[in-house]
């Protein structure tokens, strides 16, 4: 049995966990390639290990999820947020050190008058977050009607309030609201439209045509629904999640589209090449996550060199890397919370082997 065979047994029992655990309409959709080493990703026609999906993409419907479906990435676009501020700091409209209070103004009074755009990115600002990761997503956890969330400045009611819970730069702690935060300084700092300026600064370099922010209740035809179990329900996650994703999380792409943003990002063509080095470079000063494992600015890093993206939200896992060493790039997508995690674990595991 060749790589993309055993590849496919792993996943395939990864997958009848999953659907122990749920049901098997439960959606996923995982792609793996291999690239030479060292090369960017998309320079040489890869060799496709894995490009497989099962369960439903629509279970009111009873559509059959596809490799080429679009699926939500939850905090994954917290990298194209990322890019978005970087590109203005290439042009000059930003720096690493400019503050959040020289934009915000009067805004969000809490915010420490020192936190930067740097710590921001980071997870080190130590500004106090609106949104808890930790509760269960089964629940209705933002506080205001989900459908009023649309702009980045509708943010600043649920934004406000919330005191520092550490010195900028003495800690971390990853932070949603920090990412809104980011959004409201680039669509200020630019004077255009946060999610036209990821569309138009970090979406169409990459050459990424299937990838946005679509209104959770107009979805496109190959968009996959998320899911909650609630009240022994399967239900759409339409009202657990702003009906925009916005600068912490939210939005849509599909398996090739990853593949081309890691060529793009590695290879210079969002930001220059300082920038994408210094995203792959964790912060100094203490704190951090643990287990090899750190932050840059937008990535996840390892101790391999790999770069991820990863997210999980009501009715959405997601989890995206390239190993450079290895020439691997995969992504894995579920259309529940936990969906894409033994998925990811059998895979690892795999290719670990």
């Amino acid at each position: 049995m060749g790589d993309d065979g055993v590849l496919l047994q792993v996943a395939d029992e990864a997958v009848a966990e999953v659907a122990r655990d749920a049901d098997e309409h439960v959606g996923l959709v995982a792609r793996v390639v291999r690239g030479v080493p060292d090369d960017l990703p998309g320079e040489s026609a890869p060799e496709v290990l894995l490009d497989a999906a099962w369960g439903l993409a629509d279970r009111r419907l009873g559509i059959a999820m596809t490799p080429r479906h679009r699926f939500a990435t939850a905090s994954g676009c917290k990298g194209f947020t990322a890019l978005a501020v970087l590109a203005l700091v290439a042009d000059g409209r930003l720096d690493l050190t400019t503050t959040a209070r020289s934009l915000l103004r009067d805004d969000l009074p809490l915010i420490a008058d020192d936190v930067t755009v740097e710590q921001l990115l980071s997870h080190r600002s130590g500004i106090g977050e609106y949104f808890d990761d930790d509760a269960d997503v089964s629940d209705y956890l933002l506080p205001v009607p989900v459908h009023t969330l649309v702009d980045p400045e509708d943010y600043l009611p649920i934004l406000d309030g919330r005191p520092q819970v550490f010195a900028p730069g003495t800690d971390f702690a990853y932070c949603n609201g920090g990412f809104v935060v980011l959004s409201i300084l680039a669509q200020r700092a630019s004077g255009v439209p946060f999610h036209e300026l990821v569309r138009t600064r970090v979406l169409e370099p990459a050459g990424m045509s299937s990838t946005g922010y679509p209104r959770s209740d107009a979805l496109p035809g190959d968009a996959a629904v998320g899911y909650v179990h609630v009240d022994g329900q399967w239900r759409s996650n339409v009202h657990h999640l702003p009906v925009v994703g916005g600068g912490d999380g939210g939005a849509y792409t599909t398996t090739l589209d990853m593949e081309r943003f890691w060529g793009a990002l590695l290879g210079g063509r969002i930001v220059p090449d300082d920038l994408v080095a210094r995203m792959r470079r964790a912060p100094g000063g203490d704190g951090g996550p643990a287990d090899g494992e750190t932050y840059g600015l937008g990535l996840w890093l390892r101790d391999n060199g790999s770069v991820t993206l990863e997210g999980e939200d009501s009715g959405v896992s997601f989890w995206s890397t390239h190993e450079p060493a290895t020439g691997l790039t995969w992504t894995v997508a579920g259309s529940t919370s936990a969906a894409a995690w033994p998925v990811v674990r059998a895979l690892r595991e795999s290719l670990a082997g």
